[in-house]
This record gives C-alpha cells, sequence and structure tokens, in this order.
C-alpha cells in the first residue's frame, strides 16, 4: 500500500511538474534530494550503530534482565497470560527499554524476536504444553495484539532519533522536543493500555 502512495504522489509530481513546464525544478529537486538522503543515512548510521551496541551490551551483560525483573509488575498487567519466565518478556522490555530512549530502529530487532517468541507460545498452546486460551491458526493471539498497540504508541522518555533529526537540519535547540514527545506519547500509550484492557474484558481473555 505505501509503495502505491508513493509511487502515486510521484508520479503525480512529474506530470504535475510537465504540465506546468516546470520539469528543470522537477529534475533539480530528485537530484538534491538524493543527495540529502544519502548525507542523513550516512550521519544518522554512527547514532543508530552506538545505540544498538548499547542495547546490546546491556542485554549481554545482564543489565536487560535486571529491568526486566523491575517492569515484571508491569509486564505482569499487561501480558498476563505470559508464563512468568517466557524469553518473550526479556525481548518485550528490552524493546520498550529502547523505545523509551526513542530509539525506534533499536527497538525493531527485539519487537520481531518478541513477535517470534510469542508465535512459538501461541503454538504451544495449541499442543497443549503451555497455558492460555488457543487461537485459530494465523490468528493473533492477545498478547500479540497488546505488544503490537504498544509499540506502535511508544512512550518516549528520550527521542533520540528526532534529537538527531532537527540537530542534521540545524535547529537551535534540538532538544526542546523532548517535553511535547513525552507528553503526546504518554497520551497515546495511556490510551493504548485502556484499550487493550478493555477488549480483554469484551472478549473475556
Amino acid at each position: 500500500m505505501l509503495n502505491m502512495l508513493w509511487g502515486a504522489m510521484l508520479l503525480i509530481g512529474i506530470v504535475y511538474g510537465a504540465v506546468t513546464g516546470n520539469m528543470d525544478e522537477v529534475t533539480d529537486a530528485a537530484l538534491s534530494s538524493a543527495k540529502e538522503a544519502v548525507s542523513l543515512c550516512i550521519s544518522m548510521a554512527g547514532i543508530v550503530a552506538m545505540w544498538v551496541g548499547v542495547m546490546e551490551i546491556a542485554k549481554t551483560s545482564g543489565l536487560v534482565d535486571r529491568l526486566t525483573r523491575a517492569m515484571k509488575p508491569l509486564l505482569r498487567f499487561l501480558f498476563p497470560r505470559i508464563p512468568e519466565k517466557h524469553c518473550a518478556l526479556e525481548f518485550i522490555s528490552a524493546n520498550m527499554i529502547a523505545n523509551f530512549l526513542g530509539l525506534g530502529w533499536a527497538a525493531t530487532p527485539f519487537g520481531l524476536k518478541a513477535m517470534e517468541a510469542l508465535a512459538e507460545l501461541e503454538e504451544a498452546r495449541r499442543q497443549g504444553t503451555a497455558p492460555g486460551p488457543v487461537r485459530r491458526p494465523g490468528c493473533a493471539s492477545n498478547e500479540m495484539c497488546t505488544f503490537l498497540i504498544l509499540n506502535i504508541s511508544s512512550l518516549q522518555l528520550i527521542p533520540v532519533n528526532i534529537i538527531a533529526y532537527r540537530s542534521q537540519y540545524g535547529s537551535p535547540n534540538p532538544t526542546a522536543i523532548v517535553g511535547p514527545a513525552i507528553a503526546a506519547t504518554a497520551v497515546s500509550t495511556a490510551a493504548a493500555v485502556i484499550f487493550c484492557k478493555i477488549m480483554e474484558k469484551r472478549r473475556g481473555i
């Protein structure tokens, strides 16, 4: 769907430029934007590499495990049917910690691993080796839906990526976004939690 939207926008822009006689501007914009995109990717690569490395060090050193234990009451509230020592909780907590820091790129690998672990848990439920309600094949479990919604709402305490973008484009105060980001993502996360709990009670799961 996104490919179709972007393709349509590009086509409309090119056609409009041709009709209005502004093809030179369209060509210049395409070239300058391509150059800017490469420059931005290079400047962001170091930030991404550093924070992904920090998250891996935190995981290897056991810091993620300790934070997972500290987040246990929250995780129990959000995911009451995941077994207490299941690996999905570790991946979910690592994903949430990365999102707290505004590191969406660092959170993605942990999010994928969490979804894989939740899929394995669902399969174990179908085989009768794990507790919890069984869904039909191809249907996402309640835990998968809850995790996805929370991941999208994504409470952010330090939006590192946005601060880096603002710094890259010459903002005089790149960190001015911190307060509004905390407020906006806190509201979105609260709405996500309320929605998930309402749906749990409505569906009786």
